[in-house]
């Protein structure tokens, strides 16, 4: 319940503040943890493998790197795994403010995890390709090289379709922390934003890959202000804590024999 001016006069969803704020502590361990496996496999492993254009050169990157596509592939799979850890953790924190948006929320983030546990299959698959000789045998070492390169650019532009998802969790993460009042109201605008922004970057990747180098950069600002801003939120602030509505009546209420 709320008092007038808004403030929770009660922990929402009955839990007493200390437990908010421990569920928003591990929410923020699960998502700096996502954005740690991420970074690594998406940010590191995947640009250093494939390279555009170039069929020979990417299948040179396979096999000279195996142990690498290896942690790489791990590494997007404990993505997957933190990512709906993150989302699950999240709708428990603030269901209490629309349960219809957490529900969004949810379902989105596990489209997203989907996709980037199969996109680890396409990396995996080409490891297999490159490093065994039957394929060139069977190909020829052209052909196989071709074969590597056409599993990593799947794995790539499905990875980029999994960033629509990533983009729309966003929105009603966003919506929820301002509904809830738990989070700075700024902060769940910048979310919210943050859906636009990643949702033109895939547009302008798909539909017009001219401009898309030129603006990927400038579209990934709000996405990252947000995201760094929500986890050092939840890892070291939690949430804000609940005041009563009427201090002032608490302390003189009359007490029971």
């Amino acid at each position: 319940m709320t008092s007038p001016n808004g403030i929770f006069s009660e922990a929402p969803g009955g839990l007493p503040p200390a437990s908010l704020k421990r569920l928003a502590r591990i929410a923020g361990v699960f998502y700096l943890a996502v954005g740690i496996t991420g970074g690594f496999s998406e940010g590191f492993v995947d640009p250093s493998l494939h390279v555009a254009g170039d069929a020979a050169a990417t299948a040179g990157n396979v096999v000279a790197n195996p142990g690498l596509i290896r942690l790489g592939v791990v590494a997007h799979l404990a993505d997957a795994v933190f990512f709906l850890l993150t989302a699950v953790t999240l709708y428990l924190l603030l269901k209490h403010a629309g349960k219809h948006a957490g529900r969004l929320m949810v379902v989105a983030v596990i489209v997203a995890a989907g996709i980037i546990s199969v996109s680890a299959v396409f990396t995996f698959v080409s490891l297999q390709v490159a490093t065994d000789g039957s394929y060139a045998a069977a190909l020829g070492p052209l052909g196989s090289d071709v074969l590597v390169f056409l599993l990593l650019e799947i794995q790539h532009y499905a990875v980029l379709a999994a960033q629509v998802f990533f983009g729309l969790w966003l929105a009603p993460l966003g919506y929820l922390a301002v509904k809830s009042r738990l989070f700075p109201k700024a902060l769940g605008i910048v979310l919210i934003l943050a859906t636009v922004s990643y949702l033109t970057d895939v547009i302008a990747a798909f539909g017009f890959p001219d401009l898309a180098g030129q603006v990927h950069v400038y579209l990934g600002i709000v996405p990252a202000i947000g995201e760094i801003w929500m986890v050092l939120y939840l890892l070291t602030v939690g949430v804000r804590t609940p005041r009563p509505a009427h201090p002032a009546a608490a302390q003189f209420a009359p007490v029971s024999a």
